[in-house]
């Protein structure tokens, strides 16, 4: 289109502004934005403050027409406020489209003639599965399902007009009350990435290489440690067509439940996966090391976190000197130990194999 709108300017100018064009396009063209920049945008906990909308005051009116004298009160009562709602969206990837405040639809106040006010619109708060909310500690809702609902805070009562107060006793009152104020509460979000398979293990271990190896995911990969700046989420398909979404954690270090190098931040989000896959770097000349940390991390984090069931993914197996490392790490540890290598696809056939019986005695 670009170059059609401007195809006779070319004809009547020549060579020289065509060029110019092609230059100019090039210059606007849409860049992709590397893992390091979306990163940026990837936020997996934020501390939000609701107000919920305030209900409508109630009027205070008589009815007036010249051939009715006393027509009685006539003052409708205030509509109520709108409620803050959480909503569940498949499509939401992130918190970070969440802002920290949000304030409901006040309801509108009552009129004469009886006519109430109308109600204040709810407020959504859109949030991607697997969404906890929390406050003060305590979990309020576990979000998992799409299009889920939960009512974060509710708006205020509309106020009653003078025409409620009417009774036998009271024929003409003028009392009329003011709307409630909504509901107010701090609260915060925390996204616990929804998978059945966690892939755990030190930076550069080769995790990200290994999910690119058994699932449809394509995370950046590169030969330097914390390349994985966020969670991502592979699905494994099956010929009987079951699903298992495998996640790729970034990297922990020794010292992660206190916070040190991604730190905490990325420890929820293996809460929610039933097997963990411990991905371990065979050209180390200890590996089992490495799965004593991981497990010592995790059980700080979560008591018996690392108890769960689980495997030992021998990673790296391509490298010189992993077949001495793995012989070693088989007669020191009594877990299953799948050797394989990321890099040419040796033997992941049989960890996918193994991840759905897993899987598989998970829900029975």
């Amino acid at each position: 289109m670009f170059f059609e709108n401007n195809l006779k300017l070319v004809r009547m100018c020549g060579r020289s502004v065509c060029e110019a064009l092609v230059q100019r396009a090039h210059k606007h063209k849409t860049v992709p934005l590397s893992e390091k920049k979306l990163s940026r945008y990837f936020v997996d906990q934020r501390r939000v403050k609701v107000v919920a909308g305030r209900g409508g005051d109630g009027a205070s009116s008589f009815h007036s027409e010249p051939w009715k004298e006393w027509g009685g009160p006539d003052g409708g009562d205030g509509g109520a406020g709108g409620d803050v709602i959480i909503r569940v969206d498949r499509q939401v990837k992130s918190l970070s489209s969440v802002s920290t405040v949000y304030r409901g639809k006040d309801g509108v106040a009552g009129s004469s003639k009886n006519r109430y006010g109308r109600n204040g619109n709810p407020t959504y708060i859109s949030v991607p599965l697997g969404t906890a909310v929390k406050e003060a500690g305590e979990t309020l809702a576990d979000l998992s399902l799409h299009e889920q609902l939960f009512t974060l805070a509710y708006g205020g009562a509309g106020g009653k007009g003078n025409r409620f107060f009417l009774s036998n006793e009271n024929r003409a009152p003028l009392t009329a009350t003011a709307g409630e104020n909504g509901q107010e509460r701090v609260v915060l979000l925390e996204l616990r990435t929804m998978a059945h398979a966690a892939l755990v293990g030190f930076p550069n271990a080769g995790k990200s290489s290994l999910l690119r190896a058994i699932s449809n995911a394509r995370p950046a990969v590169a030969p330097y440690p914390f390349t994985t700046l966020k969670p991502h989420v592979g699905i494994v398909q099956y010929r009987d067509h079951e699903q298992v979404a495998v996640a790729d954690i970034p990297g922990l270090i020794p010292g992660a439940h206190l916070n040190r190098g991604l730190g905490v931040c990325f420890l929820r989000h293996i809460e929610r996966c039933r097997v963990l896959l411990y991905v371990l770097d065979m050209s180390c000349a200890e590996p089992w090391v490495q799965l004593q940390q991981l497990s010592f991390e995790l059980d700080q984090y979560r008591p018996q976190l690392s108890l769960r069931p689980h495997a030992i993914v021998a990673n790296k197996m391509d490298l010189p000197g992993a077949r001495r490392s793995l012989e070693a790490l088989r007669s020191r540890v009594p877990h299953t130990v799948i050797p394989v290598s990321a890099l040419t696809g040796e033997n992941t056939g049989e960890l996918i194999l193994h991840l759905r019986r897993m899987y598989d005695s998970g829900l029975s």
